[in-house]
Parts: C-alpha cells; structure tokens; sequence
C-alpha cells in the first residue's frame, strides 16, 4: 500500500526512481523495492517523503486517504482563489 501512495506521488511530481533516490540520499534500487512491495521506508524515510510530497504521514501509510495540500506559502487573495476553486469542483458532483 505504501509502495503505491509512493510510486503515485513519484510520478504526480514528475520524478523518476533515481531522482527520489537522491533527494532521499538512498538508492534506487531501494525505492525500486518499496514501489514494489519487497520493503518499507524507515521511519524517518516516511517523515522525509511526507515532507517532499507535503502530504501527511498518515497518508502515506494508508491510515487517512485525505491528502493534505500546504499553502502556507501562498498570501491572502491566492487562498481565496483556491478556495473558490475547490468549491467549483465540488459543485460538479
């Protein structure tokens, strides 16, 4: 399960296995193994994705199927865009 959250947001960040692997300062063949379920991410490795994706721990590992999104870097008026823009698409349910 975590193997696909990673793989999924892998590739949604356009990166391949080598990229992550340095960003990560590991191996490629060690994403290569979580993507395919052969092993698991430390702890720390978990925290450290967590970040580079800005999505949650708890995502990663499948406990909250919610994505988190950090906007704290956008001002005032773009949080209002994107607010906007969420209810737009939650209207077209």
């Amino acid at each position: 399960m975590i193997g696909e959250k990673i793989k999924q947001l892998r590739e949604r960040n356009n990166l391949t296995q080598t990229a992550l692997a340095k960003k990560l300062n590991i191996t490629r063949s060690s994403v290569n193994a979580w993507e395919m379920g052969i092993s698991i991410p430390s702890t720390s490795l978990i925290v450290e994705l967590a970040k580079l994706f800005h999505v949650s721990t708890d995502y990663l590992l499948g406990l909250n199927e919610t994505s988190t999104l950090d906007i704290s870097f956008l001002n005032d008026k773009e949080i209002l865009m994107l607010s906007e823009l969420i209810q737009y698409f939650k209207s077209l349910k």
